[in-house]
């Protein structure tokens, strides 16, 4: 085992809070292998790199010595987390929840050693709890103590309905951790009180308390909400090497930072170097592409990661048109203004930001010249290549 002082350096990195951390700092002391529990609902086929925090958390714990349990909610998911949702999640089918479930099997070692992880199934234990069994769960905690979860109170002072269903999720998630026997349970800064009703359940059944670490929620490309598949600003794990390296370097300077503390595998002193030659003058693009590289590298290879760095050069800094670009056929019949344009043909989402892109200088022609004129026509018979921003591309002709 690794030095306390040093394994807990490790541990904390990037973490948000740990409840109570002279508890862990006692496991620790021990010298045991300890159970580190991580649970996640298959609610999408893929997974971002919001959800890699904590896998790379877990991969902390399994470098330290300690046993690795990736919990698979493919019970939890068919009741849908109400966590920071202000509506009723609509639960998925078991067939979706069982597909998405063999997906992130997959994914997830990309990250952790497969021989040293755990894959567990909170059907598990649940497939087994009979109508009595849920009821008695149920009768552990009361509405009162439910409508303190921040999520249920707004609800409930909104007018906003609350189906008896999801009182049940954080009992649920709170009982993996009595069947598991965990010992520490990790969670994102929104699952607080789903974590620690883990700790009173154990409490209650006479088992050692689990140790909550809680790590902060990843910001999407936008920087201000969290990576998100539903908001559209998120990096898939399984997003194609050029795709993520785009997406790498379309994150502001500040952002990258956060993104290094909590996706990067450099130790944080290495870091702190880089950081102080940005704070010298160094470009911040160089360690961006870095960033950009070490990611494709764990979820490629190092090959994928210095084709996709050759191809971002190619196509942006020397301002060269990608290989393969999508056509669109645009039918209007008559001169088409060219905001209205970009957004049939699904370079935008709307003409305001059709607008805005142009007055920002981010819309390109033939891979050349800037379009300054917002009220520009595009004629009839026109058949272009129309850039929007880094990514977006476009051969689009109007007819």
């Amino acid at each position: 085992m690794t030095d306390i002082t040093q394994a807990l350096a490790e541990i904390k990195r990037g973490s948000d809070q740990i409840l109570p951390e002279d508890d862990l700092i006692a496991k620790l002391k021990e010298g045991k292998p300890l159970k580190i529990k991580a649970g996640f609902d298959p609610t999408a086929p893929d997974l971002h790199l919001g959800h890699t925090v904590l896998i790379n958390k877990l991969k902390t714990f399994q470098d330290l010595g300690h046993e690795v349990i990736f919990l698979i909610g493919d019970f939890t998911g068919l009741i849908g987390d109400p966590t920071g949702k202000n509506v009723t999640r609509k639960p998925l089918s078991k067939e979706d929840v069982l597909k998405n479930a063999e997906t992130y099997k997959e994914q997830v070692f990309k990250i952790l050693d497969p021989a040293k992880t755990t894959v567990a199934f909170n059907s598990t234990w649940f497939d087994q709890f009979s109508a009595a069994d849920m009821i008695k769960l149920a009768a552990r905690q009361t509405v009162a103590r439910m409508l303190e979860r921040d999520d249920f109170k707004k609800r409930y002072a909104g007018g906003q309905p609350i189906a008896i269903h999801e009182f049940l999720y954080p009992l649920v998630q709170g009982w993996d951790s009595v069947a598991l026997k965990a010992d520490v349970e990790l969670g994102g800064t929104d699952q607080r009180f789903n974590l620690l009703m883990g700790r009173e359940l154990q409490k209650e059944e006479g088992q050692r308390q689990q140790t909550v670490l809680m790590m902060p929620l990843l910001e999407g490309l936008d920087g201000v909400q969290k990576m998100s598949k539903s908001l559209n600003n998120y990096i898939g794990i399984t997003d194609a090497p050029n795709d993520m390296f785009g997406k790498v370097m379309s994150i502001s300077d500040e952002l990258m930072w956060r993104y290094y503390e909590l996706l990067s595998f450099r130790p944080l002193t290495e870091i702190a170097e880089l950081k102080a030659k940005a704070e010298a003058g160094a470009n911040p693009r160089d360690f961006k592409i870095d960033l950009a590289k070490e990611l494709i590298a764990r979820f490629h290879s190092d090959d994928d990661a210095e084709q996709a760095h050759q191809d971002f050069i190619k196509r942006f800094q020397k301002n060269a048109l990608p290989d393969e670009i999508p056509e669109f056929t645009v039918t209007a019949g008559e001169p088409m203004p060219l905001t209205n344009l970009l957004k049939e043909a699904g370079l935008v989402a709307s003409t305001s930001e059709a607008n805005r892109m142009i007055k920002q200088g981010a819309v390109k022609l033939n891979g050349k010249d800037k379009i300054e004129d917002t009220k520009l026509i595009i004629e009839l018979g026109s058949e272009d290549i129309y850039q929007v921003g880094k990514r977006k591309f476009g051969k689009i002709k109007l007819v």
